[in-house]
């Protein structure tokens, strides 16, 4: 029906609201410090340039919105609302990961926060794909930049 269409429409537009709110939070925390103390950074092999960050990191939250989106359409009950809660968590850690790297500039603090962060996302995407593969798969390229990430993170924190 039309009323349920525009219900999934708006869910839609709700969960790309939430996903492209945090990546312009994070975005703008990062711009606090990239332009200097970050160019400062010893950087490990295979560090991709500045430029690579941000179109990825857009890409990945709207294939996270669309995934959560995916289990929100498809679930019901404790198991939405579980999934849901995992996807809260990991969105949360993925915008605290910001504010320790960058805000308050601690790439060590930050390399046991990724950790945990890349824990969420796999625990997101187990949950996930007891209710839908496809949104299952739409987290896994998150998964594996985060994992990248983690290299990042540590080889900055080990080489400064």
């Amino acid at each position: 029906t039309d009323d349920s269409m525009m219900k999934n429409i708006r869910s839609l537009i709700a969960f790309l609201a939430l996903c492209l709110s945090v990546s312009l939070l994070g975005g703008w925390i990062t711009q606090t410090s990239v332009n200097d103390w970050y160019q400062t950074l010893a950087k490990p092999p295979f560090n991709p340039p500045d430029w690579v960050f941000a179109p990825t990191w857009i890409t990945l939250y709207v294939m996270m919105a669309l995934s959560a989106w995916r289990i929100w359409l498809r679930s019901a009950g404790s198991i939405r609302q579980l999934a849901m809660l995992f996807f809260v968590i990991q969105l949360a850690l993925n915008l605290a990961w910001s504010f320790i790297f960058f805000g308050a500039k601690s790439p060590s603090f930050a390399a046991i926060e990724i950790v945990a962060l890349w824990i969420a996302i796999f625990t997101t995407l187990l949950t996930f794909s007891r209710i839908d593969r496809v949104a299952a798969w739409l987290m896994c390229p998150y998964l594996l930049w985060v994992s990248f990430a983690i290299y990042l993170n540590v080889s900055i924190y080990l080489l400064n």
